[in-house]
C-alpha cells in the first residue's frame, strides 16, 4: 500500500505541481481512503519527501551498478543522458520552485543528493573516463564535476530561463551534451555516439 501511495504522490506531484495535489486526490487516485495514507505518512511534507527521495534513491542505485560494470564510463552517460530526458519530459517546472519555497527539508534531499551523490559519482566517472581514454588527461575532475553540479542546478532555477523558449528538458540536454564533448577524446566521442545510437 506504501509503494501505491508512493507511485501515486510521484506522478502526481511530477505532474502537476506539489502544492495543487492533495491528500484526498493522492487517495481517491489511489482507491484508498485518506485515514489510510495518514496511517502510512504523517503529512504531506513527509510524503513529499519521502516520495523525492524514493526517486533519488532508485536513480542512485541504478547510477552506480552501471559505473561498477566492466567499462561503466559510456553506459553512465548514455543512462544519465536518457535519464534527464525522461525526468524532464515528465517534470512540471513549478516542482522545483515549489519545492524550494514550501517545503524546504524536501529542498534539503536534493542538496544534498547533488553533493553527496552526483558530484561524488561525477568524480569517480571522470577518473576512470581518462583511464580509458575517453575524456582529456588533463582535466581537473573534481572542478569539473563541480561546475557540471552548477550547471543542472542552474538549469533549475527558473529565475535564470524566465523569457526562455526552450523547455527545461532541452535546456538540461543542451548543457549536458555541451559539457561532455568539452571533456571528450575522439576515442570517448565515437563511442558514446555510437552507443547513443545504439539505444
Amino acid at each position: 500500500m506504501r509503494d501505491k501511495i508512493l507511485e501515486v504522490a510521484i506522478e502526481q506531484f511530477s505532474h502537476y505541481g506539489v502544492r495543487i495535489v492533495t491528500m484526498e486526490d493522492i487517495a481517491r487516485l489511489t482507491g484508498i481512503s485518506k485515514k489510510t495514507i495518514y496511517q502510512e505518512f504523517k503529512d504531506k511534507k513527509e510524503l513529499v519527501k519521502i516520495a523525492f527521495s524514493t526517486v533519488l534513491e532508485e536513480d542512485t542505485v541504478k547510477l552506480r551498478s552501471i559505473l561498477n560494470s566492466s567499462d561503466g564510463v559510456i553506459e553512465h552517460l548514455v543512462y544519465t543522458s536518457k535519464m534527464v530526458r525522461e525526468r524532464m519530459g515528465k517534470l512540471n517546472p513549478l516542482v522545483i520552485m515549489e519545492i524550494q519555497r514550501y517545503f524546504p527539508d524536501t529542498w534539503a534531499v536534493f542538496e544534498e543528493y547533488r553533493t553527496e551523490v552526483i558530484e561524488k559519482d561525477l568524480i569517480k566517472v571522470l577518473e576512470r573516463g581518462k583511464e580509458l581514454g575517453y575524456f582529456r588527461p588533463e582535466i581537473n575532475s573534481p572542478l569539473l564535476a563541480k561546475m557540471r553540479v552548477d550547471q543542472i542546478s542552474a538549469g533549475f532555477d527558473l529565475a535564470n530561463f524566465r523569457d526562455s523558449k526552450f523547455s527545461l528538458m532541452e535546456l538540461q540536454v543542451s548543457v549536458l551534451d555541451h559539457f561532455l564533448h568539452g571533456i571528450f577524446t575522439e576515442k570517448g566521442r565515437k563511442a558514446y555516439l555510437k552507443k547513443q545510437n545504439s539505444n
